[in-house]
């Protein structure tokens, strides 16, 4: 019976711990977001006709950015599953997916520069083209500082 509810308590913490690390995870979200568009909002200086053209693209992009967002989630918690008992299959597997994570990022980038360009003038686009390259390459960092490197099982 001690069995038995220890397993059930186990398995509830376990899911508690995989929500809680989902919330957190859109907790962050929420505090990027407000924090980018503030840093957007100082750095671009908008006039009022550019802010009305601007907010609702790249409201379209963050919601593209957030798929690649729950990807880059799912990859990462699969890394965290797999990394003590890495093997060069696993390893390949989720390098592959790394390596398409960011050639998406770059293609969403690319694809929102076109449109910046339409919308602003192209050396406005490229600023936000800027911005949005130091801010994610400042997450990147944060990210990488925080997860181990790969190991492959010592053999016993």
């Amino acid at each position: 019976m001690k069995k038995l509810l220890l397993t059930v308590f186990l398995l509830l913490t376990t899911a508690t711990f995989a929500q809680e690390v989902d919330s957190f995870v859109e907790l962050l979200r929420s505090d990027v977001k407000t924090q980018k568009k503030g840093i957007i909002t100082a750095a671009m200086e908008f006039s009022e006709a550019e802010a009305a053209a601007f907010w609702p693209v790249y409201r379209n992009y963050e919601l593209e950015q957030d798929k690649l967002g729950d990807a880059r989630v799912a990859l990462i918690k699969d890394y965290a599953e797999s990394y003590k008992t890495m093997v060069d299959a696993k390893a390949k597997e989720l390098m592959d997916k790394s390596f398409k994570f960011r050639e998406e990022r770059l293609k969403l980038q690319k694809k929102y520069f076109q449109e910046f360009s339409k919308i602003l003038s192209p050396t406005k686009a490229a600023k936000w083209a800027q911005l949005e390259n130091q801010i994610t390459l400042l997450i990147d960092l944060q990210i990488a500082s925080e997860l181990p490197l790969a190991e492959k099982p010592s053999e016993q």
